[in-house]
């Protein structure tokens, strides 16, 4: 397959890069943005080399919430244009782009004791403006349904861990939601490489000048210069490694893995209320593999930033305490099989001086270095189309390429589905029109049929490894699959990915 990414074809462009010729593109990360930019350029017809010191997906993008949300909050926070573009994002992916990746999740607001009649008016109010926004990006409702409230009774229904206990009812609003953001990031790698990219992870971009990189394989820890006519700084949260002018101020996201059995009955997730704040809120998301996710902190990050954030305990208490205040049986510490912290790269001139990094613009900027390299920070998951699109739209123009305008709002990624996909639910949710073949290559092999936790197969290892460019078991366990996301979980399968990689070495 032209989107295949495997260790073979990584040797071959590699080896095709260092020291070639010019290329008239060069991406620095391959997260959602930089995976977008790499689609985007190459799309255009144009030459493209995109390179990350570590895997796909390795930083903040595996890290969200799974949302893909119509920016509500930014609507509350009066970020109209912000929330808009959300909107009319969300309704690309689930429209055309990865209806495969993307649904809608219906989530439930409980109308518990502490939170007022005047409040819950005043979150309906902002669920009905968020509806046209909907409207307004043309999204059909058959995709996202309306708002409504709902009785205590249907609301224990959907939500059976709740606490009946002076429960009025709740609040039903719907919103989009990813099987894996991760899985979009391999989405996007891939089809850039159909449109010829080459994509190429494991490069570590030392220095970065309007005219390319010196570049460090760090398989071999061989340096090599990338020579490119037009250069884009998508490193995120390292952004500024690569170019010191840069200001950020991260703040970190911590999220809570429950295992299957904590929060038994949980059909829709649950917005929840944060004491002391009047438009942030909690969110609980149960996962296709009984896992369920809590989230979200948003606290500022000083000094160094990390490869790999980790959650502190006054996170875990902080989001315990939100979960157990609307709960009939509190989530004890010991239920929490997991956690995972992601670092958003909010830009610190977007804010005042003691601004708290929760209030900080989710909008994207574009800065461009005094030799020309342009880098794109800030903004969000949902939105990493358009501010790939707006990133090449800048490097085309101030480097005079030859390009026509965005083909990426109407390029469906790898997987889109078709009729007559027949496999099991589960593959077919995650790896769409590709779920076939997946299937197939288990049903190969006894071996490869083994299942191992959340469901995953030994054979969806394998694939990793000949079609989604894993070179590594931390590659399959922590980014191809979420099986790393429970420590114990990882152990247990760290045999099978190694085996996996040896079946394909």
């Amino acid at each position: 397959m032209r989107s295949s990414l495997n260790a073979a074809r990584r040797s071959r462009e590699l080896a095709e890069l260092a020291g070639g010729p010019t290329v008239d593109v060069l991406v620095v990360g391959l997260g959602a943005t930089g995976a977008g930019a790499a689609l985007d350029a190459a799309s255009r017809g144009l030459s493209v080399a995109a390179v990350d010191a570590h895997d796909l997906a390795f930083g903040t993008s595996r890290w969200s919430s799974k949302m893909i949300h119509g920016g509500l909050r930014y609507l509350a926070k009066g970020q109209v244009g912000v929330a808009r573009e959300s909107a009319v994002e969300r309704g690309v992916l689930l429209r055309r782009t990865a209806p495969h990746l993307v649904r809608a999740q219906p989530y439930l607001l409980p109308l518990t004791p502490e939170v007022s009649a005047a409040r819950a008016a005043l979150v309906m109010a902002g669920y009905r403006l968020g509806d046209g926004l909907r409207a307004a990006a043309r999204t059909p409702r058959r995709l996202l349904p309306g708002p409504s409230r709902i009785s205590a009774s249907r609301a224990l229904e959907l939500a059976a861990p709740l606490s009946p206990r002076g429960l009025r009812g709740a609040l039903l609003s719907w919103d989009g939601r990813l099987v894996d953001d991760a899985r979009l990031v391999v989405a996007l790698a891939r089809t850039a490489a159909a449109q010829g990219a080459r994509i190429l992870t494991r490069c570590r971009a030392l220095e970065l000048t309007g005219d390319g990189a010196l570049v460090r394989d760090e398989l071999t820890g061989e340096a090599f210069t990338v020579r490119a006519k037009a250069v884009i700084n998508a490193a995120g949260v390292w952004a500024a490694r690569l170019d010191p002018a840069i200001l950020l101020r991260p703040s970190r996201g911590t999220h809570l893995v429950l295992g299957p059995h904590s929060l038994p009955g949980l059909r829709a997730g649950l917005h929840l209320p944060i004491p002391g704040e009047g438009n942030r809120f909690a969110l609980v998301l149960p996962q296709a593999d009984g896992r369920v996710y809590v989230g979200l902190t948003d606290e500022p990050v000083d000094g160094p930033v990390p490869d790999v954030p980790e959650a502190p305990e006054e996170d875990v208490a902080f989001l315990l305490g939100v979960l157990n205040s609307v709960l009939g049986t509190a989530v004890r510490r010991e239920d929490v099989a997991g956690t995972f912290a992601g670092l958003r790269p909010l830009l610190a001139a977007a804010g005042r001086a003691g601004e708290r990094t929760a209030d900080l613009s989710r909008k994207h900027a574009l800065l461009t270095s005094a030799d020309g390299v342009v880098t794109v920070v800030g903004g969000k998951l949902t939105t990493y189309r358009r501010m790939a699109e707006d990133a090449v739209d800048l490097a085309v123009r101030l480097r005079g390429l030859d390009a026509g305008g965005s083909r990426t709002a109407r390029l469906p990624l790898v997987g889109v589905l078709h009729p007559g996909v027949e496999a099991p639910a589960r593959l077919v949710e995650r790896y769409g029109s590709e779920a076939p073949a997946v299937h197939a290559l288990a049903l190969s092999d006894p071996a490869l049929a083994e299942t191992l936790p959340t469901g995953v197969t030994v054979a969806e290892l394998v694939w990793a490894v000949r079609h989604e460019g894993a070179l590594d078991a931390a590659d399959l366990l922590d980014r191809r699959t979420r099986i790393g996301l429970v420590p114990r979980d990882r152990e247990a399968a760290l045999p099978a990915a190694e085996a996996a990689l040896a079946h394909d070495g």
